[in-house]
């Protein structure tokens, strides 16, 4: 079955997990061995033990499709819970990127002026090149690297999403 653009949703996963050897290679075998596509994936080591971890998984696919990739990474014996942050309500996502741009003049300037604009910082400066930090929602980072491209864009590292649940509760 062939997935129109319009069928495919976003969809942001927290999976927490036994810290262990072996339990992301499991978890990015089970999309692998079935075709789905990791758009983004991080991993946080979030107890004081180190004995658990937090994963986020970005990926696309219909309701149905996200629905059964849930419910196999449920059966995990490592997988403590998954949640679809895109489904369980009001979430915040953040991701960071280094942004490397070069350039002299006018572009220099302008590079600076847009940086300040969408408060990404310097992080390392030489005559001919910067480094920004930029942090916030994927699309902020994604257009400030595309105007970084027409001033001179070098080279971009990104963390990738992370997602949290607002609110008091824990997930």
């Amino acid at each position: 079955m062939k997935i129109t653009a319009k069928e495919a949703e976003r969809h942001v996963l927290a999976v927490t997990v036994d810290n262990e050897p072996g339990i992301l290679a499991k978890i990015t075998g089970l999309f692998t061995a079935r075709g789905y596509n990791i758009d983004s994936l991080t991993v946080a080591d979030i107890t004081e033990d180190h004995a658990i971890s937090r994963i986020t998984v970005v990926t696309n696919g219909p309701p149905e499709v996200i629905d059964q990739i849930q419910a196999q990474l449920e059966r995990l014996v490592p997988v403590h819970r998954v949640v679809d942050l895109s489904e369980a309500g009001p979430h915040v996502e953040r991701e960071l990127a280094l942004v490397k741009v070069s350039g002299t003049g006018e572009k220099r300037v302008e590079a600076l002026r847009l940086a300040d604009i969408f408060r990404a910082r310097p992080v390392d400066t030489t005559t001919e090149s910067f480094i920004f930090e930029i942090t916030g929602p994927p699309d902020k980072v994604d257009s400030f690297i595309a105007l970084m491209r027409e001033l001179g864009l070098v080279e971009v590292g990104r963390t990738g999403i992370v997602g949290m649940m607002r609110g008091a509760e824990a997930l």
